[in-house]
């Protein structure tokens, strides 16, 4: 239906505009002459119409485009905050992506940190659900594509360079506990 009401705004806008502005021979040799002259304040209304449509469209497209840029800079504005404040949870649930391997990561649905770095936009939930009488509801998560850019080695307190065991002894120790009770609950539903 919009599409419609913009083909026929533009064709009486190029209608009308050619009829008011089309020289008087032109218009002789078409037969429009007088009836242009006696139906000009329509032909005029006809255009400030379609002139007024098309202005409201193209505001409408403006207003959206300058929402979709406020909004993205306010969820940059709100990752860029988040990964400057990480708590130690919050930095072990985001390294277990870099220690699985792995881009997509499922975890509890309801766990608080997974929620945190949810609603700061770092997380995004990739659907997959699946309900564990045990555990609870589980997701797919997969980290940001606006959060990646924020994250590197030093925000999430990565040994630089390839990882001694030591190191690597470390991070599992600090892993979320939510990790081995999912490996549990895998264990028991095969």
């Amino acid at each position: 239906m919009g599409s419609l009401l913009l083909r026929l705004a533009l064709w009486g806008m190029v209608l009308s505009t050619l009829l008011l502005f089309m020289p008087s021979p032109l218009l002789q040799l078409m037969n429009l002459d007088q009836w242009a002259i006696n139906n000009r304040h329509y032909v005029g209304l006809g255009l400030l119409c379609s002139l007024a449509y098309i202005g409201a469209l193209v505001v409408n497209f403006l207003l959206d485009e300058a929402i979709k840029y406020l909004q993205g800079k306010r969820v940059d504005d709100a990752i860029e905050e988040k990964v400057q404040l990480l708590d130690p949870a919050e930095r072990a649930l985001l390294r277990e992506f870099f220690l699985q391997g792995s881009s997509v990561l499922t975890m509890p649905k309801d766990d608080l940190v997974v929620q945190s770095l949810l609603q700061a936009h770092i997380l995004a939930c990739m659907g997959n659900e699946r309900h564990y009488a045990i555990q609870g509801p589980t997701a797919d998560f997969k980290i940001s594509m606006k959060a990646r850019k924020y994250l590197n080695r030093k925000i999430l307190r990565l040994p630089a360079g390839e990882l001694s065991k030591e190191d690597m002894q470390h991070l599992i120790k600090t892993r979320p506990q939510f990790i081995n009770n999912l490996a549990q609950v895998r264990k028991h539903a095969a």
